[in-house]
């Protein structure tokens, strides 16, 4: 059992949940469940939080796959501090609200995905909610920018599947409130919530680029060994 990637994963998970709260409330306020009957309405939000989750683990396995080609490579001390530029440089876009660098083809894609969101927002069906828990796992979010990252340090595609599940599931608890009862987390507290999610992105960035600079510093700056990329491999 990998608990380093569960606990990182779903504690992560937690602390987004925060930045969710403030970020995805309007959709998960618009979700067209609460004309049902209570038992419908509660499947209904756990389709919606199912399809956010199952897409959140296929990320996983995709850039788990990703990080493994760089631990082959021995490459994963530089591309640890990449990570950490990377984390920074979307925190640095977040706060200054601009973009710093766009991607034409990653733009239309968000664009079909919110046309996706637009069209099933409005329907009554529960498979209705599935899709557009995975529609809103793909939206463009830092946090989820930030998970994705740890599950390239995972270095293989379990590793990936597990960070990125836990992740998902620490999102659960303050997201299935939120769209269950609606207001119940006053505007208020989650601002104050959102408030600390920059500092918590910041020390995430700068540990990665310190983990990856050798500095033989216990749980922060370990020593890494970069010999995946002699090992041979017996055919």
């Amino acid at each position: 059992m990998e608990w380093p990637l569960i606990i990182s994963g779903f504690v992560l998970g937690v602390v987004s949940s925060f930045h969710c709260v403030g970020m995805c409330g309007p959709i998960a306020f618009s979700l067209p469940v609460y004309y049902l009957p209570t038992h419908k309405k509660l499947v209904g939000i756990l389709f919606y939080h199912l399809g956010r989750i199952f897409i959140y683990s296929m990320l996983g396995l995709f850039f788990g796959f990703v990080g493994r080609q760089f631990y082959l490579a021995g490459i994963q001390q530089y591309f640890s501090i990449a990570l950490g530029c990377i984390i920074l440089l979307i925190l640095l876009q977040s706060t200054i609200g601009k973009k710093l660098v766009r991607i034409k083809l990653f733009d239309q894609f968000q664009e079909k995905l919110q046309n996706i969101i637009a069209i099933y927002i409005q329907k009554k069906q529960l498979y209705g909610m599935l899709i557009l828990g995975m529609a809103n796992g793909l939206l463009p979010c830092g946090m989820v920018y930030l998970a994705i990252t740890g599950a390239m340090a995972a270095g293989n595609l379990t590793g990936g599947v597990v960070f990125m599940l836990f992740f998902g599931l620490g999102t659960f608890p303050a997201m299935f409130l939120l769209t269950y009862f609606g207001t119940v987390i006053s505007l208020n507290v989650r601002n104050h919530m959102k408030k600390a999610i920059p500092f918590f992105i910041a020390t995430m960035g700068i540990l990665l680029i310190l983990r990856g600079l050798n500095l033989n510093i216990p749980m922060i700056s370990p020593s890494m060994n970069n010999s995946a990329a002699h090992t041979v491999v017996c055919p």
